[in-house]
């Protein structure tokens, strides 16, 4: 069989680029008219909600039956918001709340602006069990550490995010949580038993499945009890055997980008879509960093010729197209009822949570303006690496005068610089850090600045390792705009401890 004009244009149906820029490029509109099966956006294409409106419309007015997917999880991975820093809470505030009632009208928000938007496929949520306190990709986007608990709060996101005719995705399966690499860089391995991957890992996936979650989003991991050799995502034992024969799931299944290192690195861009597809995936996913058509040909003509060479039957190509279709045509009955009055600001404040080590009066409320030293750490390649965050800027707002530096590792290889502690004289001292338990120049930079100033007030806004430092510790659990405000709120009195 040669890659003839029916069987590429099968091909593409099956794909969902990326692309640069505000507006759809005419190699994007040209492919759309041609029979791809929709695209995926990224932060590079929003600017505003009205621009965002005008970028989908443009799309489908080459064929209204697409899909527009996009990484909309809130709290630390937002597209919407990667300007400004999200107006939500991430899943793990979510889960310290555990109101799922509140996820639900969460989810239903972020739904409502999706639609608004022209949005109509949402790769959220995590339904990872963050059982794994290190691990450096999951971490605050899990519910949490609890199976029973994640799968609750999957099932309420879906129903909340499904309700507005927005399609929800499952991810990443069969579940990245115990894991110490990020698949963007590396194999992650799931060494854990069958018995024990059902009782962990699958129960949120479990849950979605019966919540009816339209679709599932593959994870590039190797979980050896099923195939030791391929990762899930290119192996039909975990896509086919698992997901679709033992979970009985029917919805489409999409890869994570397949350009990741965990795939493409051993098999190529090409190779790895193909594999994928043969092994039981419906859709691939690429585009966070070729964004291009020279990549989306590359990919097609992969797949193509992994038909010709009988390495991919034509049959399970039309069947994952056939599954790309049924959901871009799928519109629920949506429910568009507005959610109460900043919603994500009332999640956010309930999930703080403040830790004493002795009496509170004389440092909480702050008296005076602080002097607050923020250390970031370096983010994983799933969060913008430009997303406004940290205590600091809601701070400077409710009291002027408020001053702000902020470190990275490089900062404090030498010691502490002056920028540290000199602004802090005779001032409250405030210290923000981010999964400092993860990275130990954190916690060395923030142990001798309590040395030096014990009284000096810790904010966590990533996993709370330890709630034992500082004078006072306020685990806000995310990092997400409202999760600053919602601290600022509790340093300045503005809410109770």
């Amino acid at each position: 069989m040669k890659r003839s004009p029916e069987l590429l244009r099968l091909a593409d149906t099956v794909l969902l680029p990326g692309f640069v820029g505000t507006a759809p490029p005419d190699w994007v509109r040209r492919r759309i008219a041609d029979g791809l099966a929709g695209v995926v956006l990224f932060s590079r294409n929003v600017d505003t909600p009205a621009q965002l409106a005008d970028l989908t419309a443009a799309l489908r007015a080459e064929n209204p039956d697409i899909l527009v997917g996009i990484d909309e999880e809130a709290g630390e991975v937002t597209r919407l918001e990667a300007r400004t820093g999200s107006s939500r809470p991430g899943n793990y505030a979510l889960g310290i709340v555990d109101d799922e009632d509140l996820t639900e009208q969460v989810a239903r928000d972020i739904g409502r602006d999706l639609r608004a938007a022209g949005v109509n496929l949402d790769f959220a949520p995590a339904a990872d069990v963050n059982s794994n306190p290190d691990n450096p990709v999951i971490g605050l986007r899990s519910f949490g550490a609890d199976p029973r608990l994640v799968a609750r709060h999957t099932a309420a996101w879906i129903r909340g995010l499904q309700s507005t005719g927005v399609a929800a995705c499952a991810k990443h399966f069969p579940g990245h949580g115990d894991t110490a690499v990020d698949s963007h860089h590396g194999v992650p391995r799931v060494p854990a038993g069958r018995e024990e991957l059902a009782e962990v890992e699958l129960w949120p996936f479990r849950a979605a499945i019966a919540e009816g979650v339209r679709s599932i989003m593959t994870g590039h991991l190797l979980v050896t009890s099923y195939d030791d050799e391929l990762p899930a995502t290119l192996s039909p034992r975990v896509l086919t055997g698992l997901l679709r024969e033992e979970l009985g799931f029917e919805g489409m299944i999409v890869t994570d980008g397949i350009e990741m290192a965990a795939v493409a690195g051993q098999y190529g861009i090409g190779g790895a879509s193909a594999l994928a597809l043969a092994a039981g995936a419906d859709s691939v996913c690429v585009g966070g960093q070729n964004a291009d058509e020279a990549t989306l040909d590359l990919i097609r003509d992969a797949v193509a010729d992994a038909v010709a060479e009988g390495r991919l039957t034509e049959e399970r190509l039309a069947d994952a197209a056939e599954r790309v279709r049924a959901l871009a045509t799928w519109h629920a009955e949506a429910s568009l009822a507005a959610q109460p009055d900043r919603i994500g600001l009332v999640a956010a404040r309930r999930a703080v949570r403040v830790t004493r080590r002795g009496p509170v009066d004389g440092v909480l409320p702050l008296a005076a303006a602080p002097h607050v030293v923020e250390l970031a750490p370096e983010t994983n390649l799933a969060i913008d690496k430009g997303m406004p965050w940290g205590a600091g800027e809601p701070l400077s707002k409710l009291l002027p005068g408020t001053t702000v530096t902020r470190l990275s590792e490089p900062d404090v290889h030498d010691g502490l610089p002056d920028a540290a502690l000199g602004g802090a004289a005779d001032r409250p001292l405030v210290i923000v850090v981010r999964d400092a338990h993860r990275h130990p120049w954190q916690m060395d930079t923030l142990e001798r600045m309590l040395a030096a100033r014990p009284d000096g007030i810790v904010v966590e806004m990533g996993l709370p390792g330890r709630t034992d430092l500082g004078a006072v510790h306020i685990a806000t659990h995310g990092a997400a705009r409202v999760c600053g405000q919602a601290a600022a709120e509790v340093l300045t009195g503005l809410r109770a401890l």
